[in-house]
């Protein structure tokens, strides 16, 4: 009975443990054998996957648009903000040499060309 089990345990550590190579070169990786249509998918599983993928980039191109556009608002609240602060201190500055009405009245001429302009 003790030779059986020495028998049935050698074939199992050689299929384990291929042994040395025939070439010499043991450090090298041991090569499969070479299956040209080993990595192919089918038809209907490239199709899921492209259609994920589709997705996958419509939703990023939508998170991007929409970071865009909250960047794109706030550059403008900023310029906004800039002009509006600029026109004020231009109306300070005519307000030193004129009178208080006279301002008043070409702010209300500047607003009317603005919007005939626009």
């Amino acid at each position: 009975m003790a030779k059986t089990k020495a028998v049935a345990a050698a074939p199992l550590s050689a299929l384990t443990r291929p042994g040395l190579r025939k070439n010499g070169k043991q450090w090298h990786a041991q090569k499969s054998a070479f299956r040209p249509k080993a990595g192919q998918t089918s038809y209907e599983k490239r199709t899921q996957e492209r259609k994920a993928m589709a997705a996958m980039k419509a939703k990023e191109k939508e998170m991007k648009d929409e970071k865009d556009d909250e960047r794109q608002r706030r550059i403008q609240a900023i310029k906004d903000k800039r002009a509006a602060k600029e026109e004020k201190e231009r109306y300070e500055k005519m307000a030193e040499k004129m009178h208080r009405k006279r301002v008043e009245r070409l702010k209300r001429r500047e607003k009317r060309n603005k919007l005939l302009k626009s």
